[in-house]
């Protein structure tokens, strides 16, 4: 057995449901991505900007690099129910922020898997693992790995598993030998050792979105700017985690009930409606559905202690109190009803005031 099939089998074993190999060079989409940040697309997200050089390739990151081992871990679990989601007293939070954050399960996975190389390879090896928190344009080397497509909605897809997938990265320094054959290769058996049909994730370039575009007319905010290119200013996921200020005026009524990011560009994917199939992890799972989808008045109840207290080892501690209660004034204004005014009164007179402005909006929204 190769050390390239030694590895994808140790990452398998280790928990992941997709892994590829690809050689390190100029990140395919290197140019597109400088323009992107150019045109001030990523909004508050300064960390993206910051020397952005050093995504363009992997050798800037880890000098010497050689190669990437990529893998993918499906956070699929269930579906909401239809009334559910359409119940405006309740807030959506997106669907990788149901269960525990994907950090805690990956960075140790990923860790354990350097480590196999190493041991592997010597210990002069050098490695470097990422799991979204490094200077990495992650979906460009997983689709040089074969592990899927870059959809319209800038979302990887997977032809077995859709779209519903954590990525993560390592770096090394070992020439693992892998040519554009071999990873054709190598992923035409990932989903063999997985129990999944080799053919579907044979890289092809007829394995695309189409001329589908259910994906950008479906966005509340009009956050496409064109197929391939997200405006993250205007993005759902955006206005609710990534920025910390006042949510622009003319976006809120856009929001919905909303409240920690959003699914509807991959809910609407032909892909991951038709194949995805529940995630093996069961961290990923919500403890009930009030974790999915909460109930608002509840929310805006939550003094900094319940907050912490609620959403101990999960990704919404992210946006903090601060934010999140923001997110649900802005929900209930939203929603609108006798009910949602009076949790609004509240939030009125918070001691934030960018919770109670953005509460003040809401009764005045209406």
């Amino acid at each position: 057995m190769s050390l390239a099939e030694q590895i994808q089998r140790r990452a398998l074993e280790l928990g992941f449901d997709l892994v590829g190999l690809a050689p390190a060079g100029v990140a395919p989409h290197a140019r597109e991505y400088a323009d992107w940040i150019a045109a001030g697309m990523h909004g508050e997200m300064a960390y993206l900007a910051r020397n952005p050089d050093r995504r363009s390739a992997p050798d800037r990151v880890l000098p010497g690099a050689q190669s990437l081992i990529v893998v993918g871990l499906s956070y699929y679990t269930i579906d909401l129910p239809d009334d559910l989601k359409r119940d405006p007293s309740r807030g959506l939070i997106a669907r990788y922020a149901w269960g525990v954050d994907y950090h805690d399960v990956m960075t140790p996975r990923l860790e354990e898997l350097a480590r196999f190389l190493r041991e592997a390879s010597g210990p002069a090896v050098a490695t470097k693992t990422y799991v979204d928190t490094g200077p990495v344009l992650e979906r460009d080397w997983a689709q040089l790995a074969g592990l899927g497509f870059v959809g319209k909605n800038t979302c990887l897809i997977n032809p077995c598993l859709g779209s519903w997938l954590f990525l993560g990265v390592v770096i090394t320094d070992v020439d693992l030998k892998v040519d554009s054959a071999g990873i054709e290769a190598l992923a035409g058996s990932i989903l063999v050792l997985s129990g999944k049909p080799a053919k579907a994730s044979t890289p092809d370039k007829r394995v695309n979105c189409g001329t589908c575009t259910h994906c950008l007319t479906a966005c509340p905010t009009n956050a496409f700017l064109r197929p391939y290119v997200l405006d993250a200013r205007k993005c759902i996921s955006y206005l609710t985690i990534e920025l910390k200020g006042s949510i622009p005026l003319e976006l809120r009524p856009l929001m919905g009930n909303h409240i920690f990011g959003c699914d509807i560009c991959q809910e609407v994917c032909p892909w991951p409606t038709r194949f995805a199939t529940p995630t093996k992890e069961r961290s990923f799972y919500p403890i009930d559905l009030d974790r999915a989808a909460p109930k608002l008045v509840e929310l805006a109840r939550l003094s900094e202690e319940d907050f912490k207290q609620r959403f101990a080892g999960t990704p919404l501690l992210r946006s903090k109190r601060r934010g999140l209660l923001r997110n649900v004034a802005v929900a209930l204004g939203n929603w609108g009803s006798a009910e949602a005014r009076e949790a609004l009164k509240v939030l009125a007179h918070d001691p934030d005031p960018l919770i109670s402005e953005h509460a003040q909006w809401g009764l005045t929204s209406r």
